[in-house]
């Protein structure tokens, strides 16, 4: 832990300490975690959305497994990147393409809702339930630094082509 840059390393703790969090809170009623359901980016139609999901989103993970290998990616290609362009420009360039991508999750799930005219039902059948259009909305939910880290691959790919 001694070599890993000062962002990276808080990122990497961040995540962890926000999954361990999300673990201990338990599951919901659906099998996901009650924390997401607060943190996680909702559709922006849906009741449950708030403009600090773009930031917090990044952070929460759906399992271990999602959260083992984003982490990895961070610590990898994270630490050569932050040393190469310093602490806050590294920074900087995480959050933006975070939220980024987490705006242009909300476009994709807009293209959807409008493609399939879900504006014009009041329930959606599942095919093992019947749910209203509200609690449907609210369970298109995003969570984890996939955008994030895609994005310092991009960085990493581009300063060692």
């Amino acid at each position: 832990m001694r070599n890993i840059p000062i962002v990276t390393k808080n990122l990497l703790i961040v995540n962890v300490v926000a999954f361990l969090a999300c673990y201990l809170m338990g599951a919901d009623a659906m099998g996901g975690f009650k924390l997401n359901d607060i943190l996680g980016l909702h559709f922006f139609l849906a009741s449950d959305f708030h403009i600090y999901q773009l930031f917090t989103y990044m952070f929460m993970h759906g399992s271990f497994e999602h959260i083992i290998f984003n982490m990895f990616a961070l610590w990898m290609f994270g630490c050569v990147v932050e040393r190469v362009w310093g602490a806050k420009k590294f920074l900087f360039y995480y959050i933006a393409c975070g939220v980024g991508a987490g705006l242009f999750q909300e476009a994709a799930q807009y293209v959807t809702y409008v493609m399939k005219d879900l504006a014009a039902y009041d329930f959606v059948n599942t095919g093992t339930a019947r749910i209203a259009m509200s609690q449907y909305l609210n369970m298109w939910t995003t969570v984890g630094a996939s955008g994030a880290i895609y994005a310092i691959l991009l960085a990493f790919g581009m300063i060692y082509p």
